[in-house]
């Protein structure tokens, strides 16, 4: 496993090299994370790991200042996992070059979390944009997770290079809670309270099934599961997997939600 610190690194690494697959990450590794870098390994030749905590992203400095950062154990696991080159760029490096795009939101995409982070998935689009001209990859690995970042992604870098984004399984707990590295910032109460609103909102996407008024309900249920655990949601909308437009069909649909809990923001889709 090579590190790779700057642009000169990566030129010389991977200078000749093809097939190359790429998982981009801010660091704080768990298992969503690993399964993402385990499909990239068989799939791939070359495995680049990248782990960057963007500034860009984030529309909330304290947010930026506390998101755990763990660079030890990472490498320790990226290790064990053999890859090939861990790419551990500062923000000089990523953003040293002047953008020849400017980048924007539409209004059709400034939904969820687009609506409730102001700035979030420019910071995003910026940073992928800058690490796929950088490392040139013929696959990027995502989850569905963050399954807007994932939309947004995938029309933006598969429109300027040849890369493929390769959407990724949300990897859970054994009670059903989307890996997260914020989770690793939620005390034993907290993550007992998450584990528990994601099984109430998995057992109420099965009730919509068979409902019309899907935007009723999920406004009253919202209000309801706000009050149960004491939380502040953002959303909590059923939209259309392929275009993330509001919908009424819930078999071509996903459930999202974004709630904050004890000031820690989670987010999930079912």
């Amino acid at each position: 496993m090579k590190i790779l610190l700057n642009k000169n690194d990566l030129n010389e690494a991977l200078n000749k090299v093809s097939n190359i697959g790429f998982v981009p990450t801010m660091g704080s590794l768990h298992k969503g994370h690993i399964s993402l870098i385990k499909k990239c390994l068989n799939e791939c030749k070359y495995t680049v790991v990248s782990i960057f905590i963007n500034p860009q992203q984030f529309n909330n400095k304290k947010d930026y200042k506390k998101y755990p950062r763990n660079i030890k154990k990472d490498l320790s696991i990226l290790k064990k996992l053999k890859i090939d080159f861990v790419f551990l760029p500062d923000e000089k490096t990523v953003y040293s070059e002047k953008s020849n795009i400017k980048i924007q939101i539409s209004k059709k995409n400034n939904i969820l979390c687009a609506k409730f982070r102001k700035g979030h998935f420019v910071g995003v689009l910026e940073v992928m944009d800058r690490l796929t001209k950088l490392i040139k990859p013929n696959k990027i690995y995502m989850g569905e997770k963050d399954y807007q970042q994932l939309h947004l992604v995938k029309n933006f870098i598969e429109k300027r290079y040849k890369s493929k984004i390769i959407q990724c399984k949300t990897i859970r707990d054994k009670y059903k809670l989307a890996l997260s590295s914020r989770n690793f910032l939620l005390k034993k109460k907290y993550l007992k309270k998450a584990r528990h609103l994601t099984n109430n909102i998995i057992n109420f996407k099965k009730k919509l099934k068979r409902e019309k008024n899907i935007k009723k309900l999920t406004e009253k249920k919202m209000i309801e599961l706000s009050k149960i655990y004491r939380v502040k949601f953002d959303y909590l909308e059923v939209r259309d997997k392929k275009n993330l437009r509001l919908s009424k069909e819930v078999k071509t649909s996903k459930l999202f939600f974004a709630y904050s809990i004890n000031n820690i923001r989670l987010i999930d889709n079912f």
